[in-house]
């Protein structure tokens, strides 16, 4: 039997953090660089809550929160055990990756993947052959390739309203850059603008892979609840340097900050000198009213905005863009200088080619039409059934709550019984989980599959 480790848990109670999310955070951590250990066996409870003079309200909450992740399963009889290995241990590169035979089967109605079966192959085959005709390139532009610079430009103009242009003269550096996508957007943030160890707050629930990105940087990331208008201002604390945020159409609720809000967030930001990163990843697909102003365009000043092509085109690109007041862009490009690293000029030409004769534009019409159509014939499926749904007219999923993570997990595994892939509302958060349900996309698929599925969905859930 595995030993109980020594815990590497020290407990701020002055902090604003409650306990049970310091306690997760820690051990998750050490779970993750390898102080914890697959087999590990973790004290009870109760033992843990005397060890650290807390509640057992305490500890329950932070096991729970970790159970629900999967960094810990309980054995019946036997104890609490850490359940998975730090990324690149020996252990974890020696066993075999096994994939569940029922996942590769299911049909996919997570959030996140685009409408790809919808671009005209006729025109996509086009922009490929165009940018293979461009000549090899000497030097890697570390900005990104100036064609494909002026292409988001003109993009942001007409599908979100922004207007940018070169902010510093002298230089010749322009507001927008190429990137990765926006994790590696984060990821660069991250390196060449903050430092290790300061605090960014990231929406609860919200996108773990940036999560990722700026914890791998050395940040400290904390959570910052939102309700249905978004980000609470007041909730991300005044040690903060950073707030990641989705304004246009929170991930994964759906919703959107509002107004006053965005001018509040502004307001604090410049007052407390915090640095707002915009991740406007689908803020094209809006499908009530004309898409909503971005923050960076009320204070270009204090906002980095994030976009990508992962939603409107394809993940397989790999292009994104940055628009960031001049000292942040100087910063990225001295980053990228230093270490070698920038955007691949490939995806680029490919954006810039099928952008060229309006093939681009033509494609976020019928990408519109056609999501709005499949929003309508889910939500009124699950209306009809009786089952709440939660989000905005916008994006690529909505929302369907549930009670509690139990229900969560129960759904989550009835379903890929049935043949659905689904995605639960917990691992989308960073501490203690707060909101539960299913992020349900409805891109991927096919309309004949979607259909075919919602019937089995209602049936589930209600």
């Amino acid at each position: 039997m595995a030993e109980t480790p020594a815990l590497p848990v020290t407990l701020d109670r002055s902090a604003a953090t409650p306990l049970a999310v310091q306690l997760a955070e820690q051990l998750r951590a050490a779970a993750g660089d390898g102080r914890l250990r697959s087999g590990d066996r973790l004290p009870s409870t109760r033992a843990l809550a005397a060890e650290l003079e807390v509640s057992r309200t305490v500890t329950a909450a932070a096991y729970e929160q970790l159970h629900a992740e999967g960094w810990i399963a309980g054995r019946h009889g036997s104890g609490t055990y850490v359940t998975t290995e730090p990324p690149g241990s020996l252990r974890a590169a020696a066993r075999p990756v096994r994939r569940d035979a029922a996942l590769d089967a299911a049909l996919d109605l997570t959030p996140g993947s685009p409408w790809a079966g919808g671009i005209d192959r006729a025109a996509w085959r086009r922009a490929w052959r165009a940018a293979a005709h461009v000549a090899p390139m000497i030097r890697h532009n570390r900005a990104g390739l100036p064609s494909y610079r002026a292409t988001v430009a003109e993009h942001l103009l007409r599908h979100r309203g922004l207007r940018v242009g070169t902010l510093s003269g002298q230089d010749g550096h322009e507001s927008v850059l190429a990137t990765s996508g926006t994790s590696y957007a984060a990821a660069e943030l991250a390196a060449a603008v903050l430092h290790p160890g300061d605090v960014v707050a990231v929406e609860e629930p919200g996108y773990q892979r940036a999560v990722g990105a700026l914890r791998a940087a050395g940040l400290r990331v904390v959570p910052a609840t939102v309700d249905a208008d978004g980000l609470l201002i007041d909730a991300v604390p005044a040690s903060a340097k950073a707030v990641y945020c989705s304004p246009a159409h929170q991930y994964p609720l759906g919703g959107r900050m509002s107004a006053a809000r965005r001018v509040a967030l502004v307001e604090r930001a410049r007052e407390r000198g915090w640095l707002v990163i915009e991740d406007d990843y689908d803020g094209e697909l809006r499908y009530d009213v004309a898409p909503l102003p971005l923050l960076a365009a009320l204070a270009p000043d204090v906002v980095v905005h994030l976009g990508t092509t992962s939603k409107i085109l394809t993940q397989t690109l790999g292009v994104g863009w940055m628009v960031a007041p001049p000292p942040v862009v100087t910063a990225i490009l001295a980053h990228r200088d230093r270490t070698g690293s920038g955007p691949a000029p490939a995806g680029q030409l490919v954006v810039v080619e099928f952008a060229r004769n309006g093939d681009l534009g033509r494609h976020l019409r019928r990408l519109r039409r056609e999501l709005s159509e499949r929003r309508s014939l889910v939500v009124d499926a699950l209306v009809r059934g009786g089952v709440p749904v939660l989000g905005d007219e916008a994006g690529a999923h909505v929302v369907v709550p549930v009670a509690s993570a139990d229900a969560e997990r129960a759904l989550v595994s009835r379903a890929l019984a049935r043949g659905l892939l689904l995605d639960g509302l917990v691992r989308h958060h960073i501490g203690r989980a707060r909101w539960f349900g299913i992020a349900l996309g409805y891109a991927a698929c096919s309309r004949e599959e979607l259909r075919a599925a919602l019937p089995v969905l209602v049936e589930l859930v209600s």
